[in-house]
């Protein structure tokens, strides 16, 4: 999922990059709502949150809406710079080292959740703030990574590009390719996936409470697995060959 560049992608690496990152962000984003009462795996409620309290002059929530809108940017950014730094010598490099920092995050929120969070306003506004900056990471780099076709962290969007493709499919002057056919399969995959993650995570999140942040770097750890475990095995291979010629 992460060892190809844009351009070298097949259908079955977007479609599992797609469904994978969009079951966390489903996740998150219910967990966040049950928990904090606030968006975590996208920003565009809280720029009309912004709005709000600039037109009522909330200074300190206006500060509060600013900085995790700056984290989400700050996240986005991040990701591209570690991409496009890294690239040239790994491409799985490139992308997981934005992965791990997001494992990272999380990991901190499920501790910190689970042994001391005290539900203050201060915890709260930072723990969201946490999974913002996660989510900025994410989004951009599987934007990156698909070359802007995965975007899995909000639905606005990919509800808009599902209806352009669908039309551009079923228009009678429009050819019926394979690249609008393979579009149309990862936008209602990140739909699907992203809805189911939402309801598993409603359900976790009434069983474990906040321990449901250990869940989701285990589905991030797995996506770098996949790529490294057939890693690991050719560079196996190639240490005990020798050995096998030999004898």
């Amino acid at each position: 999922m992460l060892r190809e560049s844009k351009g070298n992608r097949s259908l079955k690496e977007n479609l599992m990059l797609a469904s994978s990152t969009a079951f966390v962000s489903g996740m998150i984003n219910v967990a966040g709502m049950i928990a904090f009462f606030a968006f975590t795996s996208n920003i565009t409620g809280h720029v009309a949150n912004l709005a709000r309290h600039i037109v009522d002059q909330n200074f300190r929530e206006i500060i509060v809406f600013a900085i995790w809108l700056l984290l989400f940017f700050a996240g986005a950014f991040l990701s591209s710079f570690i991409v496009r730094s890294l690239s040239h010598t790994s491409y799985y490099r490139a992308h997981a080292v934005p992965v791990v920092i997001e494992i990272i995050i999380l990991l901190f929120v499920a501790v910190y959740g689970q042994s001391f969070y005290n539900e203050t306003k201060l915890e709260r506004e930072v723990v969201i703030g946490g999974i913002i900056f996660s989510m900025g990471l994410q989004n951009s780099l599987v934007s990156t990574i698909s070359g802007g076709l995965i975007k899995s962290s909000h639905l606005t969007g990919l509800f808009t590009d599902l209806g352009g493709d669908v039309a551009e499919w079923l228009h009678p002057r429009e050819e019926k390719t394979n690249a609008v056919r393979n579009r149309i399969y990862i936008r209602l995959t990140i739909l699907c996936f992203y809805l189911i993650g939402a309801v598993i995570g409603g359900y976790l999140f009434n069983m474990f409470d906040l321990a449901i942040f250990y869940f989701i770097p285990f589905i991030l750890l797995t996506i770098l697995y996949y790529d490294l475990s057939p890693l690991a095995l050719h560079k196996l291979t190639r240490l005990f060959s020798p050995t096998v010629k030999n004898n």
